[in-house]
């Protein structure tokens, strides 16, 4: 089996769970990847911080106020560091046209809830539980997906299905999903650096 080696960017706007989780696989020796920066839209995110401890190259780059500015700096940053995928780690800000052109189908998002159905703009965190719950479902998910212009459109690479209990509130829901989160994407990425997934 040949194992390709994931050289991974990550863009994060509080704690980037996700991102230390992936990190931590790697330090582990139990993905076989590269943690190369991490990127935050929030001068003050726990993630910079967390990076500056790692040893692990780190930038902030606002987007408030020039947006096109801050995609092209972004999309060179992460080719300046040999990045070959990029990981949303409640990332909440559109990327721009630069950085979706330089790693089409490149980019990877985790979704806290079943797409299409609880998607799109605004459609993120707590919001996601909510709408999950308000809805009556038997169950909700995490979704991997590719990441485009349109929020939450792009192709949908795995899920992990995650039951609704009964007496599950928007708390009880967010917590058990939150919890899987971290350890569902460094399964797939072990999944597509072995190829037993593909990137559209």
């Amino acid at each position: 089996m040949t194992v390709q080696l994931l050289k991974l960017g990550f863009l994060a706007s509080r704690n980037g769970s996700s991102a230390r989780a992936i990190c931590e696989a790697i330090q582990r020796g139990e993905l076989s990847a590269e943690a190369r920066l991490m990127v935050s839209n929030r001068r003050d995110a726990g993630a910079l911080d967390w990076a500056r401890t790692q040893g692990l190259p780190s930038l902030w780059a606002p987007t408030v106020g020039d947006p096109d500015a801050a995609d092209a700096r972004l999309a060179e940053a992460m080719r300046a560091h040999g990045v070959n995928l990029i990981i949303l780690s409640g990332y909440l800000r559109h990327l721009g046209p630069r950085t979706l052109e330089a790693f089409k189908g490149r980019i990877l998002n985790i979704h806290p809830g079943p797409l299409p159905e609880f998607g799109g703009e605004g459609m993120y965190g707590r919001r996601v539980h909510e709408a999950v719950i308000d809805a009556g479902v038997s169950r909700s998910a995490i979704v991997i997906h590719g990441v485009d212009e349109v929020y939450d459109r792009g192709p949908e690479l795995t899920r992990r299905w995650v039951d609704v209990e009964p007496g599950d509130t928007v708390d009880s829901l967010e917590s058990r999903v939150t919890a899987l989160e971290p350890v569902f994407f460094v399964e797939t990425l072990k999944r597509l650096s072995e190829g037993v997934l593909v990137l559209a």
